[in-house]
């Protein structure tokens, strides 16, 4: 039987959580309530994670964001994740994806639970193979279940699971070829491996079980886009629409069973196509939260995707998306290092704050006033204190003294802020000092 956010909102109960996410948001706990029992908010917050400090993600909140991390079998240091770990909390990172696929994985999931008060989010696919010490072809449908409630016992928040790439989707994708074919990591393990066993996707088949397995925990199911595009010629294609489809009837199907969703989105996609897609999620999975990776509205830039993504990722949080995913300049590349995902972190929460404006969020705005404020009374400390990376700022500052205390070595003397301030109040405004 289901113990989660949903099963109390439904029954009228304020849970600790809610009354925690509504004081982050200034909201009243109520709306938070309602919201949890519509599945318009999700709360993702397994009751074994002892150390999370619960936060919302959908309608009328903030937008969050999410960040990768992870062993892998080329990139094995332990001790390097757990301190992209911490950096990523001090850099005010709303959620951790744990996406390792070698080594001591659950060493690390555990550590993560015990330290981390961020969301902790899985792919259990990625582990299946390492932890079941089986070849893919070799993994039952049973594997793949015990694999999930491992994640959930050991404190998993949310989970990515993708049970949309059914034999249908899959007919669909053979039908109606792709120039990058299945870019999902999971998604095409699960393809391969119904090709090798003739099988149906085991998460969609035993769909029922794993929503048992998660109810029973409270963790939140993510539901991933297997048919994610890849590249901005595969967006808003047959396989990515189909897919879409039957996550909106998971998406019911898990709230049956009073397990929170979250509905996972694209991938790669050109800027005029955005927010037909955001909108059309909302309607095809019934507003349940939407967790998008970008959108990358190009695909020329290695190097710079956390520009390309932060681009996508404004418009996508100004139309409808709740969770970003973060992208880093490694995107594409190799797995990113700590200043890789500094970078990647700032420019989600850029993007993340200019989706907040635009879509109206109360009090989104205030902090632009702060800082408009402070600008405008060339008060430099204060621009500091406010600035979105403090440290960045000043080091740029620094490094080039201006004569001017009160202005910056780009304008001097000729300083708007500064000369309007005061011919504005009387003073004498001269240039060739």
């Amino acid at each position: 039987m289901a113990n989660t956010q949903i099963t109390a909102a439904r029954q009228g109960i304020v849970t600790p959580a809610m009354e925690a996410v509504a004081k982050k948001e200034g909201l009243s706990p109520e709306i938070v309530r309602q919201r949890v029992a519509k599945g318009t908010i999700a709360i993702p917050c397994n009751r074994l994670h002892t150390s999370i400090s619960p936060t919302g993600v959908g309608e009328g909140l903030t937008t969050k964001i999410n960040v990768n991390l992870g062993i892998s079998r080329d990139c094995q240091s332990y001790e390097l994740e757990q301190q992209k770990v911490n950096t990523a909390v001090a850099l005010k990172a709303d959620a951790i994806m744990d996406l390792s696929s070698y080594g001591k994985t659950r060493e690390f999931r555990k550590w993560i639970v015990e330290t981390c008060p961020a969301m902790l989010g899985t792919v259990p696919i990625y582990d299946a193979v390492g932890f079941l010490e089986k070849d893919l072809r070799d993994i039952t449908a049973e594997d793949f279940l015990r694999v999930v409630e491992t994640h959930a016992k050991d404190g998993v928040d949310f989970m990515t699971i993708h049970a949309g790439i059914n034999r249908k989707t899959a007919q669909r994708f053979k039908d109606n070829p792709r120039k990058t074919k299945i870019v999902s990591r999971g998604g095409s393990l699960l393809f391969t491996w119904m090709e090798l066993t003739g099988q149906e996707n085991p998460f969609y088949e035993y769909y029922d079980k794993v929503m048992d397995i998660l109810g029973e925990y409270d963790v939140t199911i993510s539901l991933g886009d297997a048919c994610r595009p890849g590249c901005i010629a595969d967006a808003s294609d047959p396989s990515q629409l189909e897919e879409l489809i039957t996550l909106g009837e998971l998406t019911k199907r898990a709230w049956d069973k009073e397990v929170q969703v979250m509905v996972e989105g694209p991938g790669h996609m050109p800027l005029n196509q955005i927010s037909a897609n955001m909108m059309l999620e909302k309607r095809l999975c019934h507003n349940a939260p939407f967790y998008v990776l970008g959108p990358l509205v190009t695909d020329i830039a290695p190097g710079y995707d956390h520009i390309t993504s932060a681009i996508g990722g404004a418009i996508a949080a100004a139309t409808g998306a709740d969770f970003l995913c973060y992208v880093t300049p490694a995107e594409h590349l190799r797995l990113p290092d700590e200043d890789d995902m500094k970078e990647g972190i700032m420019a989600a929460r850029i993007a993340a704050h200019a989706g907040d404006i635009a879509k109206g969020i109360p009090g989104a705005s205030d902090w632009d006033d702060q800082m408009s404020d402070a600008r405008q009374a060339l008060d430099w400390d204060k621009q500091f204190e406010l600035c979105i990376d403090p440290e960045k700022a000043k080091k740029y500052r620094a490094s080039s003294s201006p004569a001017l205390h009160d202005s910056c070595s780009m304008c001097g003397n000729m300083c708007a802020m500064r000369n309007m301030n005061r011919i504005m109040s009387g003073e004498d405004v001269t240039l060739l000092k």
